[in-house]
């Protein structure tokens, strides 16, 4: 399809790179961004890059992607626990302020042929377009006032963004304990000599604060600067002296969108406005960008729009819908991340690393061994000399991993959710017994599940749990262990060792 007028609503980086490339691909169609906002101002501090979203940028459009690299900073990644720390290797992730990555979107969106409007508030239905792009935001008034089916979910803990005025040598996982209970950040250095400062905590701890009469408090286009106040004593650390900056900085909850579908008439959604993915492990300005690829790449493929919007949610939703899933897990981990602090810092960052499912342990042994060799050593109470390939084997092959687990109470488990009312019953029926044998379907997602759950029923009933799963499945099985998910394993296809 060759769309003669596209409009734009949002001059987000969705928004904004869907129309550089959209105009890349046709230049003799009118393109027009509508942004509410004015060109300078931006909320937030600094986004993320990864890997993977830089290369499919790369193929998409080189001169943008150059100068965003070139605006950015690489860093590796540091977890911080008390006065022990690790670090891992991940020196191509960039972080880049969001003002710059903005302007480098403006300047080549324009370069291209886009025009940009800015100040003006308006919506997909007063647009004159074959196709209107709703990037408007997680807040979508064109999701929120069409046919999409639009479902928001949202999240236990609280979080509050802010920054701080240098820039840290890598980015930083540091909880810190206080009389009303943890606090933890999430930070990374960006360019302009500037660092990113998200902060989590669970709402107990939050209430315990005062902070639900401070966001009470705090206007709408204003900071919590009690709350600023506050993280800067329990952060002096990390901050080395800096303060904390606002810029309508206040405590939310995540809100995770889905849609049912992604398109009505003219009318297509992306990024934020179709669907969300919890920061801990996704990024809207990723799924965005490449949102836009996808349209793009579609409009080319497809003879009418009708075929082209199902091609483009033909394509992006399952990536989307993985990346959502693993977010939620990331999600959960991140709302009871303070009751693993009982872990060396190593067991915790490869409980941190492999928290979702997406990384094996052989893959990151292979490029942080000695953070998954000292891991290793601390679960087993032995030194582990062995390559990557061979680390499940060696796990599944040391005691107590595979040893009496039959002797433990069978405890079905079949949930999405482990911290759940569903969870806090089967909880319940773990206390007082001399352990549980979580069993349950044999799939993937159901495993991690009661790995999660084994874990908490370690934590909270105090009994040792084993965990039952297929021996396909024993690569997941091993990182629970060493994460500490569970004592003990039993691969439900192999006979157990008596």
């Amino acid at each position: 399809m060759q769309p003669r007028r596209v409009a734009v609503l949002g001059g987000g980086p969705g928004g904004l790179y869907a129309a550089r490339l959209l105009k890349l691909a046709d230049p003799s169609c009118e393109v027009v961004v509508h942004e509410q906002g004015e060109p300078d101002t931006t909320f937030g501090f600094g986004v993320g890059l990864a890997a993977g979203t830089q290369r499919k940028l790369e193929a998409a459009d080189p001169d943008t992607l150059r100068d965003l690299v070139a605006a950015g900073l690489r860093h590796d990644m540091t977890m911080q626990v008390g006065p022990h720390t690790t670090r891992v290797r991940n020196d191509r992730l960039i972080g880049i302020a969001r003002t710059e990555l903005l302007a480098v979107l403006q300047r080549h969106a324009e370069k291209a042929g886009v025009v940009l409007e800015f100040g003006t508030r308006v919506t997909a239905g007063e647009l004159d377009a074959d196709v209107v792009v709703a990037a408007d935001g997680v807040s979508s008034a064109t999701r929120e006032n069409g046919p999409f089916g639009g479902r928001i979910e949202v999240g236990r803990g609280l979080y509050l963004w802010c920054g701080t005025d240098f820039a840290l040598d890598d980015a930083v996982f540091a909880p810190v304990e206080t009389e009303h209970g943890v606090f933890v950040t999430h930070a990374y250095p960006y360019s302009g000599g500037r660092s990113t400062f998200l902060v989590e905590t669970d709402e107990e701890t939050w209430r315990r604060a005062g902070f639900d009469a401070s966001t009470q408090a705090t206007k709408f286009d204003a900071s919590d600067e009690t709350s600023l106040r506050y993280l800067r004593e329990v952060f002096a650390e990390q901050l080395r002296g800096h303060a904390l900056i606002g810029n309508r900085t206040r405590w939310l909850r995540f809100r995770t969108v889905c849609c049912d579908r992604w398109s009505a008439g003219n009318t297509v959604l992306l990024g934020d406005a179709a669907h969300t993915a919890h920061f801990s492990i996704g990024s809207g300005t990723k799924l965005a960008m490449e949102d836009a690829i996808g349209l793009v790449e579609a409009l080319r493929a497809e003879p009418d729009r009708d075929a082209a919007f199902a091609r483009y949610e033909a394509v992006r939703r399952p990536a989307v819908e993985r990346l959502q899933e693993l977010a939620r897990r990331s999600q959960l981990w991140w709302e009871s991340f303070p009751a693993r602090l009982h872990l060396p810092v190593e067991r915790l960052m490869v409980a941190y690393m492999s928290r979702a499912g997406n990384v094996p342990l052989d893959r990151f042994a292979q490029t942080s061994p000695d953070v998954v060799g000292a891991a290793l050593e601390q679960y087993a109470g032995e030194p582990a000399d062995v390559a990557p390939e061979g680390i499940t084997s060696w796990v599944l092959d040391h005691p107590p991993a595979r040893h009496r687990a039959a002797d433990l109470v069978p405890l079905r488990a079949a949930l999405d959710d482990p911290w759940s009312a569903a969870g806090d019953a089967l909880v319940a029926q773990a206390r007082g017994t001399a352990g549980v044998r979580l069993t349950g379907p044999p799939d993937r997602p159901a495993l991690l599940t009661r790995l999660d759950l084994a874990e908490r029923i370690g934590l909270e009933a105090g009994v040792p749990t084993a965990v039952e799963g297929p021996a396909a499945l024993r690569d997941d099985l091993a990182a629970g262990l060493v994460s500490g998910r569970t004592d003990r394993v039993v691969l439900t296809d192999v006979q157990e060792t008596p």
